[in-house]
């Protein structure tokens, strides 16, 4: 089949969409005030509605018999007022006593007014609905939902379908939204949304129409299996997943696309890394070579390269992207390498002066700390073209800083910069050429392995290389999970370990704690209390501190003297997690460790195990310890490969929470998990490429369904 008669296939002339083009106040109900109400939860047309699925289900279809009532399950019971008397305990409440002829069971309302308690008359039939819970009187309802019969019409008749339940905001109620999201199904049966991907690019075989998905959904029946549904196993769940993530997709493409657009300048030369690397006293690992051959070849190209390298701790990024930063520099061009805070700019910066130096290439700094001189000097170096490479922090995009001609950007730990923060930096490089704007290569970092579903979803729009190589002589840090109670015994490990006289080769430890002052609150042990406590315990070892509140020059100083073999033990709080390489730390305590995520937790641990000695990890936890606290440190005893690592976190923690600081707007699915819907990700990319490439009409609708008018692809990088 050629490509015109699959496009005429696949693409022919749209319709409008109705369900978006339809306003709430279309429906019954709707007026100026509650579709003000209904904005707060996102919705403004019938589509909105459709979309917003519910996150349960309660079963109304069938009453249960009193006497088989299980504590916490959602139940219809029926039967016959028995009594209702107000009873005056700590609290004044309500008890009213139903029975069916199986057993007997209680009201109970803390809240309640006397005509309530006067037509709960004895004898009369009442239908209850909620969550029998334990209570003094046996099982009891707190405040259920409930009706009563009527002479003239009795009780309503059982529900016919599951009752849905929907997230919700103040002054919208489930009322409310059910009799909504009726209206919207009524119309949505006369006139079904289009199918915006074909079937000759999506498999459907086993899935719904899309109106017999959102019908399901928000309707399913009482023998439908409620779990597969609220699991997202269901069909009609991956009917709108699949759609989901096929629109991210191509916002992700789409804003690829919109990046590739610009110009960049052709960076080649490798005379000066050459020349780096036969000074060095170790061959590059194979996974670095590699990944440098990818960088050459971004930067050969007429557009600017966008690349993600990532690398567990102690991979060998940085000398990969001094690799690439000697190309440009060869070529002609500046570099600027920002870091998120100044203790990792300064690693940086020392680094770099070390490789660099002897091939006369001076190393500049731009961070907060700089004197106002040196900071004018620095600028005026930047601005002349007389500083080749910069190295800094987040002052590197202030407006006082203009490159001559930056051609190369580097961004370390680049999950800790937002959007915004990224294009500043590129900015600073671009000018207008005869071709169109000119920006610099992008070249961004991390020492944190991303699961592969969150690279594929957040960072899809970049080129990705792993550093899966680690140098060679390297030993897998060994560690232990121990309870608080076994702290005599580690602090005697540190002392045989670290003394001076103890025969060991300049031995090191950190001791790592979670907070700089005491808070009974999280119950931790803070660095003030440990470094005053274990100088006591340890009077033949020289200790330092550090932590975040301490000025930067102190800070530097103290971590300078660790690094140097001064002291034999520092104790720090989570400030360490990038903090300078010193080869002779083969031991490490982390206090209260059932309080970090299993990221940090790992980024720790890799302050050791940076020399040929065997390094141990020793994970202190307090009991009680919760369920989720148990598998992140078993996770953590069982492996140290970063990426598995990485996976689990992502299943504790899920996205949102693993991304931390960084924007997360990207993430903003409404129904697909990617926790749970991981398989789909790649069907789904697939989908993504081919629909631009043979059926391009469909793109703009798909994104205006799923991510708001383009999402993603409005972010003009």
């Amino acid at each position: 089949m050629g490509r015109k008669v699959l496009l005429q296939r696949c693409c022919p002339t749209m319709a409008n969409d109705s369900l978006s083009s339809l306003p709430l106040s279309r429906l019954k109900g709707v007026g100026p005030a509650a579709a003000a109400k209904l904005a707060k939860l996102g919705l403004h047309n019938l589509e909105d509605l459709l979309f917003h699925l519910p996150f349960r289900y309660e079963d109304r279809t069938r009453i249960s018999p009193i006497g088989s009532l299980r504590p916490e399950t959602g139940v219809v019971i029926e039967g016959q007022v028995m009594a209702a008397d107000v009873i005056f305990g700590r609290r004044r409440s309500l008890l009213c006593k139903v029975a069916d002829g199986t057993g007997m069971v209680t009201l109970r309302f803390y809240h309640f007014t006397a005509a309530q308690k006067n037509n709960l008359e004895r004898g009369r039939t009442i239908r209850v609905y909620g969550e029998p819970r334990p209570g003094s009187a046996g099982l009891e309802f707190y405040h259920p939902e409930y009706q009563l019969d009527y002479a003239d019409s009795g009780l309503p008749p059982l529900e016919k379908a599951l009752t849905p339940v929907y997230p919700t905001t103040d002054g919208v109620s489930q009322k409310t939204l059910r009799n909504l999201t009726g209206q919207a199904l009524h119309y949505l049966q006369a006139h079904p949304p289009q199918e915006l991907i074909p079937a000759q690019l999506l498999d459907q075989s086993g899935l719904p129409s899309l109106t017999q998905a959102l019908s399901k959904l928000h309707n399913p029946n009482p023998d439908d299996p409620v779990s597969l549904l609220l699991e997202g196993k269901h069909p009609a769940v991956k009917r709108l997943v699949m759609e989901e993530m096929v629109a991210h997709q191509l916002g992700m493409l789409q804003k690829r696309a919109g990046q590739k657009a610009f110009h960049a300048p052709r960076l080649s030369g490798q005379t000066l890394f050459e020349k780096l690397q036969a000074s060095l006293p170790f061959a590059l690992t194979g996974a670095q070579q590699r990944v440098i051959g990818e960088l050459m070849g971004d930067m050969a190209r007429p557009h600017p390269m966008l690349r993600l390298v990532q690398g567990d701790v102690g991979s060998g990024k940085t000398l990969v992207a001094a690799a690439a930063a000697l190309a440009a520099m060869e070529s002609g061009y500046q570099v600027a390498l920002m870091a998120p805070t100044e203790l990792l700019a300064e690693q940086h910066r020392d680094n770099f002066r070390h490789w660099l130096a002897p091939l006369g290439i001076e190393v500049h700094w731009l961070a907060g700390s700089l004197g106002v001189k040196a900071r004018r000097e620095t600028n005026a170096a930047l601005a002349d073209g007389s500083a080749r490479i910069v190295v800094g922090t987040h002052a590197l995009f202030q407006e006082a800083v203009q490159f001559h001609r930056l051609g190369l950007t580097i961004i370390d730990e680049q999950h800790r910069f937002g959007v915004q923060q990224r294009l500043a930096l590129r900015e600073k490089g671009r000018f207008d050429t005869a071709n169109g704007s000119q920006v610099p290569h992008q070249l961004t970092l991390t020492a944190t392995p991303i699961p592969r579903t969150l690279a594929m979803s957040v960072y899809g729009d970049l080129d990705t290389s792993v550093i899966d190589e680690m140098p060679p002589g390297r030993k897998p840090i060994d560690t232990l999970v121990l309870p608080e109670g076994r702290r005599p015994q580690v602090i005697e490990r540190i002392n045989d370990a670290c003394r001076p006289d103890s025969g060991r080769k300049n031995t090191q430890a950190y001791w790592v704690c979670t907070l700089i002052e005491e808070s009974e609150e999280l119950q931790a042990q803070a660095a003030e209390a440990t470094f005053e406590e274990l100088q006591i315990a340890l009077p033949d070892l020289c200790i330092e501190l550090v932590h975040g509140r301490m000025k930067a020059k102190e800070k530097a100083e103290r971590m300078a003297r660790f690094s140097r073999g001064d002291a034999q033990l520092l104790i720090a709080t989570t400030v360490i997690e990038v903090g300078v390489d010193v080869p002779n730390a083969t031991l490490m305590v982390m206090e209260n460790a059932e309080r970090l995520g299993l990221a940090q937790l790992h980024q720790l641990r890799g302050r050791v195990g940076r020399g040929g000695e065997q390094s141990y990890c020793l994970l202190l936890y307090k009991n009680p310890l919760s369920l989720t606290g148990k598998r992140r440190l078993a996770v953590m005893r069982d492996t140290t490969d970063g990426f598995i690592i990485a996976e689990e976190d992502l299943k504790l923690r899920g996205p949102g929470e693993w991304l931390g600081t960084r924007q997360t707007g990207d993430l903003a699915f409404r129904i697909a998990d990617l926790v749970r819907d991981e398989a789909l990700m790649e069907p789904a990319k697939d989908v993504a490429n081919k629909l631009m490439h043979d059926c391009p009409q469909w793109v703009e609708p798909l994104l205006r369904r799923w991510l708001k008018g383009g999402g993603i692809s409005q972010i003009s990088e």
